[in-house]
């Protein structure tokens, strides 16, 4: 058992998930990494000074989700705050031409993670005492508003903000509060090709500013440590001048 708040992140061993996972570490967090592969986990414990707790899963499996949301139960007795980020991106590619498996690929991580940790997170917090917690979800500006030849990408974020105003709702009587933020051009691996050019509207190629990724850990943690009663129901963090406001 932990006197301090329990939290998981989700994606945890690289860009957003990791920056977030050392923040709330910072913040005094109890924190649970998870990601598919061992390694860069192991990475990020050694970064947070032996702090973090590595527990690798598969948020695409039932079966890995329960058991990883089990072993959370057992250790710690209750989880306080849960950051659905991982996620997935298809290959830039005309949708006539896109190959269903990856397709698929994206809906299971993007969409289908989400809501199995989401159910999971529910059993345990509903059932704690005090009762509740928070449920902040990774949504991207895709949420609103898509990039072209994004069709996977695009439709499984608009499913996470739809996910996180149910999530918002249905945890109403559980005093389990969920938001998401929805972030632009920060500075991770995944946006490395913003700096050397992306596909615009025109169809022109430019490249378009970042920001630190700090910024966006520190955002959450804000969202992490506000009471239940006050609740950041979307959030948009970007590069002031990405190309997002004055699109069409």
């Amino acid at each position: 058992m932990s006197d301090s708040k329990i939290a998981l992140v989700t994606g945890a061993g690289t860009g957003i998930g990791k920056a977030v996972a050392l923040a709330l570490v910072a913040a005094g967090y109890t924190t649970v990494i998870t990601g598919r592969r061992p390694e860069p986990l192991e990475e990020v414990v050694q970064e947070s000074g032996g702090k973090a707790v590595a527990l690798p899963a598969d948020i695409t499996d039932e079966a890995s989700v329960a058991a990883l949301f089990g072993e959370i139960k057992k250790r710690f007795g209750r989880l306080d705050v849960l950051f659905n980020n991982a996620g997935v991106n298809a290959p830039p590619v005309n949708i006539e031409d896109l190959d269903v498996a990856k397709w698929k690929a994206v809906i299971d991580t993007n969409v289908t993670g989400v809501f199995l940790c989401t159910q999971a997170a529910f059993r345990i917090m509903k059932d704690q005492d005090p009762m509740g917690g928070r449920i902040i979800n990774n949504g991207s500006i895709s949420a609103v508003m898509p990039r072209p030849n994004s069709a996977p990408y695009t439709a499984s974020k608009h499913a996470v903000l739809g996910l996180t105003r149910s999530t918002a709702l249905d945890g109403r009587k559980y005093n389990i509060a969920c938001g998401q933020i929805d972030i632009g051009n920060t500075e991770t691996p995944m946006a490395s090709q913003m700096k050397k050019g992306v596909l615009q509207p025109d169809l022109s190629i430019k490249v378009e500013p970042t920001f630190d990724v700090q910024h966006v850990a520190d955002a959450v943690v804000h969202m992490a440590n506000l009471p239940l009663d006050a609740n950041v129901l979307q959030m948009t963090i970007m590069a002031t001048k990405m190309p997002l406001v004055g699109r069409g």
